[in-house]
């Protein structure tokens, strides 16, 4: 979990940046306040390939643990094609774009009247 001192949504900024840094393709963030207590927000993104896929998770579990958010778990490595990274309040999915079109999560936590919000990606 995060600590007491930083926000949800700072760490959501932070993953953000950070995505947009290692290029990750079509981010999309979830805010799931009120749909669910896993998280705060759900952000789910596409590498171009398996590696670039792993490099972006560990890269993105390196940084929020560098910037005072703790350790996150990281499921899914070696095999990169799905990558989950549980920040606590933020979890984020990592994807190759064929995994992702056909499990396609997005659609799934999309409910109510909140749609999903592209990233700054």
């Amino acid at each position: 979990m995060a600590k007491a001192d930083k926000s949800s949504d700072a760490l959501h900024a932070l993953v953000l940046a950070q995505l947009d840094d290692d290029q990750a393709q079509e981010v999309v963030s979830i805010p799931l306040e009120g749909k669910s207590s896993i998280a705060d927000y759900m952000v789910v993104a596409s590498g171009r390939s398996t590696r670039q896929v792993a490099a972006m998770a560990q890269k993105l579990a390196e940084k929020i643990k560098q910037e005072g958010f703790g350790s996150s778990r990281v499921e899914g490595l070696p095999a990169a094609d799905w990558v989950l990274i549980d920040a606590g309040d933020v979890v984020v999915h990592l994807f190759r774009p064929e995994v992702r079109s056909f499990y396609n999560l997005e659609r799934m936590w999309a409910f109510g009247d909140a749609p999903p919000v592209a990233g700054s990606a």
